[in-house]
């Protein structure tokens, strides 16, 4: 017999759901049979499965542990451990420093992106169980792409990745990145356009809001902020407050203002990236997710009401920026 006590991040789903989730190579008739047979049962009572879990709950299953085992998944494979750059965490929340070069979550099953590193760590600290995976995984709030460096929330409970998540939609925190870009820039600016995406060779295109013809359904539209910091030997460091948050939205919107990133091959100048290259073995694009600044927040938020998450810059984003005099 297996019992299972429904925690914070189980509540408020239905039983049958929880179950699928518990045993996620079970079919569905499976579930439904036993318990109609009692051999799953809700606080010491026969259940339909329509029943809406609350923490607290014990649910019994009056089964082996072979038959548990062999309708679960292995939860741990894939789950690598390495050192994760902490920049704040909570008992809800963390934020990371992403390295430029590592997914933040997987393209392909194979993968092991930010999230399997994630759960490893909180693995490792005892943060949560391997049973408690099979209900609820701790997952990103944000991607960056893979060569943008910089800060990745992520909720360790549900309600903190559902809050998180919608803050992140809904725009109702801050986000700020620090880029290099090619040529010189003088003034800070609020530029706004349509990006439509190509699914077949993952580019964006960018037209501005003046110069569009006629509305597609597939564009969305954008808007970025920037101000220079520094300019110096044809480059000029930029903040940029990410306003909408599209795909490349940043990398795409400035090479369409004539300014692409430095170290950018998908949007921009090859041969400026090929210097660049050869002189400091510079493989990544000069983008980093550098600031977020929270409103007031409740809930599982709550610690991070008006609070400002900051993350360095990567050594070669700064030496960069040191040799051509613009930090």
């Amino acid at each position: 017999m297996k019992e299972i006590r429904i925690g914070e991040n189980e509540s408020g789903q239905r039983l049958d759901k929880f179950l699928l989730k518990y045993m996620s190579r079970a079919p569905k008739s499976f579930i439904y049979k036993m318990l109609r047979k009692k051999n799953i049962t809700l606080n010491g009572k026969k259940a339909q499965g329509n029943e809406q879990l609350r923490q607290g709950d014990a649910v019994k299953l009056f089964l082996s542990d072979d038959t548990i085992g062999k309708f679960s998944e292995t939860r741990t494979a894939g789950y690598a451990e390495t050192e994760l750059d902490i920049l704040y965490e909570d008992k809800h929340t963390i934020f990371i420093n992403k390295p430029a070069g590592m997914l933040s979550q997987k393209a392909a099953a194979e993968d092991v992106s930010l999230v399997e590193h994630l759960i490893a760590y909180l693995l490792k600290t005892g943060q949560i169980s391997e049973e408690a995976l099979a209900t609820f995984r701790p997952s990103v709030c944000n991607r960056l792409d893979r060569n943008t460096s910089g800060i990745v929330a992520a909720g360790k409970s549900l309600a903190a990745l559902q809050q998180l998540s919608a803050m992140f939609r809904e725009r109702s925190l801050k986000k700020y990145y620090l880029c290099l870009v090619h040529g010189r820039v003088t003034e800070a600016r609020r530029i706004s356009g349509f990006l439509s995406k190509d699914e077949r060779t993952n580019r964006v295109r960018v037209q501005r809001a003046g110069e569009r013809r006629s509305p597609q359904k597939e564009e969305a539209r954008i808007e970025t902020e920037y101000r220079p910091l520094r300019s110096g030997d044809g480059v000029t460091l930029l903040e940029v407050h990410l306003i909408t948050g599209k795909t490349h939205q940043i990398r795409a919107h400035l090479a369409a203002e004539g300014h692409p990133i430095i170290g950018d091959y998908k949007y921009g100048m090859r041969s400026v990236n090929d210097s660049f290259k050869r002189e400091y073995g510079l493989s990544t694009q000069l983008l980093h997710s550098c600031r977020l600044c929270f409103p007031e927040c409740t809930g599982a938020l709550s610690e991070l009401s008006g609070r400002e998450i900051t993350a360095p810059v990567p050594d070669l984003f700064r030496r960069i920026c040191r040799e051509k005099g613009v930090m």
